[in-house]
């Protein structure tokens, strides 16, 4: 597999964020990462590729939804950013076995606090930018 950095298209060069998630690294380093395929081979192979970086380092994705989430997910190393540009959603919290909603809309942001289960719904349609400690990340069914 190639290093991280041959995905790298150079300095001002534009890309898809939606196609190309990046990696904020150590050092304060960014790179560019291959296409994401949606499927966990692809989390496995950014876990590897960033693994040096361990709980320091950070994936920022854009995602559009327009079907609720199917599964929970937590990341037990460190906090998630979501924020919301366009569209409607409401994530959805456990904490302490309580569930906690809130809705966000285009300009809005949450926070997923560290080993918190979240999920969400989508209202028609919504995307968000996600800013992510992935290291240790779980899922599980609804």
């Amino acid at each position: 597999m190639p290093a991280a950095s041959e995905w790298n298209t150079g300095p001002m060069a534009a890309f898809d964020l939606s196609r190309n998630p990046i990696h904020l690294g150590l050092g304060a380093s960014a790179h560019q990462e291959p296409e994401f395929s949606g499927d966990m081979a692809w989390y496995g192979g950014y876990a590897d590729r960033h693994a040096d970086d361990g709980v320091e380092g950070r994936l920022v994705a854009v995602h559009a939804f327009t079907e609720d989430w199917d599964s929970w997910e937590m990341h037990p190393q460190g906090h998630e950013a979501v924020i919301c540009v366009s569209g409607a959603m409401t994530l959805i919290q456990e904490i302490d076995g309580e569930r906690i909603e809130t809705p966000i809309t285009a300009g809005q942001a949450a926070i997923n606090e560290p080993g918190v289960w979240h999920t969400a719904t989508v209202v028609d349609q919504a995307t968000a930018i996600f800013i992510t400690a992935g290291l240790g990340t779980e899922h599980r069914p609804l």
